[in-house]
Parts: structure tokens; C-alpha cells; sequence
């Protein structure tokens, strides 16, 4: 008891991010109950049925939205690719991103940032993305563009303009197709006290598939924002992942339900 008179009246240092996270320390005691937040519930229409969160464990998670994907000069553009597809979820993700922030929810940005070494990259992965061995390595500068394939730091791996949040939010680098591989993305979530994910990004079937599918392995609630995630590939590509994500990996809607949702949040509240 000793101890604890000695407390009194000393304001404690919090480590951690989130009060419901985090320890509470002074010098002679360790506060270690993490008081709950009391529960935001949202309910929203979603498929494969509705779904309620908690809007304070709940986070967007954006994957991929970078210039190399979705930006004319980027890496995919200077292949030939098509990349209106990929540019098609910009401007629900403006509205979706602004709702978020407005209603104090966290972003989360995860991107891919490749070493120029290529240390951190494995010949399988190297192989992914110049199978034929004729075309621009990752990490290197395409002739006539400004991409170097994702390199980090580069304009390519740069989130395009339309939504790029400069240094708001919370931001991570990838070098694999999931997140949540050799990443810090799971440590920052949990830190955070985020359970519930709303999922967007391209390629839909490549890295916003493999990060969702891990996430739901890892104990996640994955909603996929249908309207908020694109790909270049083929139609039936789209339909395998809704088809996949609805049978076995989590939910999804679009953002619309969620905007409305929200806005009559706010209608309450005034």
C-alpha cells in the first residue's frame, strides 16, 4: 500500500498507442488493465449477410494504390497494360478515406517498397514479375518512364495523386504480395486495437486477395469494399475473388453502404 501512496496525485506515462492498449507507468507501479473503449456499433449492409463492427476496433486498410499500378507512366502502363480499371477506385476511396478520418477511425496505407538490392526478394518473387527474363527487373528503371518497378522512395511507389496521404495516417511497406508477410502490419494493427478491416486496393486478385486471405488466417474481420478495389486481370478474376471472399474469407459490400451509414451517424449526433 506503501507503494501506491506514493502514486497518488503523479500523472502516469502511457506506453502505448491507444489507452485501450497500453500500460499506464509510474515509478513505483505498472497499471496494466487497458480500460475498454466503449463500443461504436455500426450496422451495414454487406454480403454474404449484414454485418455490425465496431467502428473503435475497425480500421481502412488501402493496398496498392501506387503509380506503377494506376498511373499512365507507371510500371503496368509502360507494359501495355490497361490501367482504367485499377484508376476506377480512386474516387470511391476519396469519399471512403475522408469518412474514416472525419469519424476519427484509423488508415492504414500499405504499399509495396522493394529494396533496390533486392535482399529482401526471393528469385520466385523476382520471377513473378519478369517471368521471361526480357522485360524491366524490379527495383530498376524502366527506359522512358520515371518507374524503377516499385523500388521504395521511387515515384512509382508513390500512392497516386488524387489520394496520396502525404505523411497523415499510418503507412507501411511491403516486398511480398500479402501485407501481413514479413511486415510489420500485423504488430502496428494490434498496437492500434484493430480487429476489423475494410479492404481496398489493386490488384484485387493479386495483393488485395493474398492480404485478405491472411488476414482472415491471422483473426481479422475482412470486409472487401467491392466499389474500392480494382484489377487488370481478366473478368472471371473478379468473380472468383467476390465468389471466395463471400463463401470462406469474410464479407463484402461497397462503400456507399458505409457512407450512409456514417452520415447518419453524424445526422444523430447533432
Amino acid at each position: 500500500m506503501a507503494g501506491d501512496d506514493r502514486e497518488v496525485g503523479k500523472k502516469p506515462l502511457q506506453m502505448g498507442q491507444k489507452p485501450s492498449e497500453a500500460w499506464q507507468i509510474t515509478e513505483h507501479h505498472v497499471d496494466m488493465t487497458r480500460p475498454a473503449q466503449p463500443v461504436r456499433k455500426l450496422t451495414i449492409a454487406a454480403e454474404p449477410q449484414n454485418i455490425s463492427v465496431d467502428l473503435n476496433k475497425s480500421a481502412l486498410f488501402i493496398v496498392d494504390m501506387q503509380n506503377d499500378f494506376c498511373t499512365e507512366g507507371g510500371w503496368l502502363h509502360s507494359r501495355g497494360i490497361d490501367i482504367s480499371p485499377n484508376r476506377k477506385p480512386i474516387a470511391p476511396l476519396q469519399a471512403t478515406i475522408e469518412a474514416f478520418r472525419s469519424q476519427d477511425i484509423p488508415v492504414v496505407w500499405v504499399n509495396w517498397g522493394v529494396r533496390k538490392d533486392l535482399l529482401n526478394i526471393a528469385p520466385s518473387l523476382q520471377h513473378a514479375h519478369n517471368p521471361h527474363g526480357n522485360e524491366t527487373n524490379l527495383a530498376r528503371p524502366v527506359p522512358g518512364t520515371r518507374s524503377e518497378v516499385i523500388a521504395a522512395g521511387s515515384w512509382g511507389a508513390e500512392v497516386v495523386s488524387e489520394i496520396n496521404p502525404g505523411d497523415r495516417d499510418h503507412q507501411i511497406l511491403k516486398h511480398r504480395f500479402s501485407a501481413f508477410w514479413d511486415t510489420e502490419t500485423d504488430s502496428v494493427l494490434r498496437n492500434l486495437g484493430i480487429k476489423t478491416l475494410f479492404i481496398g486496393g489493386v490488384n484485387m486478385d493479386q495483393c488485395v486477395m493474398t492480404t485478405l486471405e491472411d488476414a482472415s488466417f491471422l483473426g481479422y474481420d475482412t470486409i472487401l469494399l467491392e466499389d474500392c478495389t480494382a484489377t487488370t486481370s481478366p473478368s472471371y478474376c473478379v468473380e472468383s475473388v467476390l465468389y471466395n471472399v463471400k463463401l470462406l474469407f469474410g464479407f463484402v459490400t461497397k462503400s456507399q453502404n458505409l457512407l450512409l451509414k456514417f452520415a447518419e451517424v453524424e445526422g444523430s449526433a447533432k
